[in-house]
């Protein structure tokens, strides 16, 4: 599931190949940009804010946001693509490289000098240099009667978090995750663990949060609904945020280790 950390892992794929080189063609496969033409333009930088994708060229900027599926692929010249060429949004290339985005959830070409319109709204950036916790833990807790794992997806109190980071963070920290951000103790420690665990995956292949890297434990309660907890044994229960806007995020917690 995209989060934080694949998206700063893409721009990284990206930036490799993209920076400093100048578009020979781009294909934006969407209705409102489908006749943008981008070429001729150097990439001078590709940047990650949250969840978000920013890629900078001239005086344009690409911006894409993964939603579940979403993925941005990197290809030699004339490589064949290892997804259907039906799912791409945006084809961008050059003499060295090309760069598809597909099944991307957002696609939008936005004069650079409007980008605040496209993420001014987002917190602080758990991977980015604008990473400020102070700033973060008083954005969570401006809405104290809030589900602790709703504030923590909100991506206007700090960028980067989806919904396997909160529900592990909601678990190591022994916090069931309906619990309103008020009766949260050391709120500030969530977040400083939600930074060390996303800074420590941002260069994984996968996603760990156990210390087990091996296949079927990673992960401590994410998608292990009626199976043991790796800790106490009893079973993960499997639910839902509630009537939210995020009310179709489903969470996972032990009743045993989360009080």
């Amino acid at each position: 599931m995209p989060e934080g950390d694949t998206v700063f892992q893409a721009a990284a794929r990206l930036r490799r190949a993209l920076v400093g080189r100048v578009l020979t063609r781009t294909d934006f496969r969407v209705p409102r940009y489908a006749t943008v033409d981008l070429s001729g333009r150097t990439v001078d930088e590709v940047a990650a804010r949250g969840k978000h994708l920013l890629i900078r060229a001239g005086d344009e900027t690409i911006h894409s946001h993964l939603k579940m599926e979403g993925t941005w692929r990197v290809f030699r010249p004339g490589e064949r693509w290892n997804r259907p060429a039906h799912l791409a949004r945006a084809v961008l290339e050059n003499a060295d490289a090309v760069a598809v985005g597909f099944e991307l959830g957002i696609l939008e070409v936005a004069p650079r000098e409007r980008e605040g319109e496209v993420v001014g709204h987002l917190g602080p950036d758990l991977l980015g240099p604008d990473w400020d916790a102070a700033e973060a833990l008083r954005r969570l807790t401006a809405a104290p009667d809030v589900p602790i794992a709703v504030a923590l997806l909100d991506q206007r109190n700090l960028a980067g978090l989806g919904n396997v980071y909160v529900n592990e963070l909601c678990f190591l920290r022994g916090i069931r995750p309906h619990r309103p951000v008020a009766e949260v103790p050391q709120p500030e420690a969530i977040i400083d663990l939600g930074r060390r665990l996303i800074v420590a995956n941002r260069d994984r292949i996968a996603r760990v949060t156990t210390g087990v890297d091996r296949r079927g434990e990673r992960l401590w309660v994410y998608g292990r609904g009626g199976e043991p907890c790796r800790r106490c044994r009893t079973p993960i229960e499997r639910g839902e945020l509630g009537p939210t806007e995020l009310a179709e995020r489903v969470t996972y917690w032990c009743p045993n280790c989360q009080r």
